[in-house]
């Protein structure tokens, strides 16, 4: 199965992008790190920079079409450049189109709220979002993960990195099931 990470090129939470990666990796699935130009980009922990990781596809050259799922990790910057990308923002909205299931942590609901995409839907992040995915028209609750099956595509949230064990299994069992 071939799984995007989407990330903008600063800001991700290092271990909510590397926990999920080695989570899949471990299960037989191949990751690719997308994000909204080449090269590479600059992971963080919490506010101090970390690693850098290299970009294998870039937003406007790949399509969700070509993944089995997609992975969105948090960070408070991360999410925030993303949803001002319009190719970023279009290739998350095409995972739900095409029903494709999309795993989301933190502060990654954002991107989701810019991409239309969870009225209707009950999901958990980072508790500082609540008002807006309510007022995006979802539904927030405090859940270590939740799954929405909400047509179309499937949605697996969790709230921080404390909850990455449960994330990491909950997302690729979802993933799992959506492939067969």
């Amino acid at each position: 199965m071939r799984i995007a990470f989407l990330a903008a090129p600063e800001g991700v939470e290092q271990v909510e992008l590397t926990k999920p990666w080695q989570a899949a990796v471990d299960a037989g699935h191949e990751p690719v790190l997308v994000s909204t130009r080449p090269g590479k980009i600059q992971a963080f922990d919490h506010l101090d920079k970390a690693d850098t990781f290299p970009v294998q596809e870039v937003v406007g050259d790949t399509s969700a079409g070509s993944f089995d799922g997609l992975v969105l990790p948090g960070g408070v910057a991360n999410p925030d450049f993303l949803r001002m990308d319009d190719k970023a923002v279009a290739f998350v909205r095409d995972f739900f189109e095409q029903g494709r299931p999309v795993a989301a942590i933190c502060h990654a609901p954002w991107t989701l709220i810019e991409a239309d995409v969870v009225r209707g839907r009950v999901l958990t992040s980072w508790p500082s979002l609540r008002t807006d995915l309510r007022n995006a028209g979802a539904t927030w609750v405090d859940e270590q993960v939740k799954v929405c099956d909400h047509a179309p595509g499937k949605l697996v949230t969790s709230r921080k990195p404390g909850d990455l064990k449960a994330f990491c299994e909950t997302f690729l069992k979802v993933f799992k099931q959506e492939a067969a």
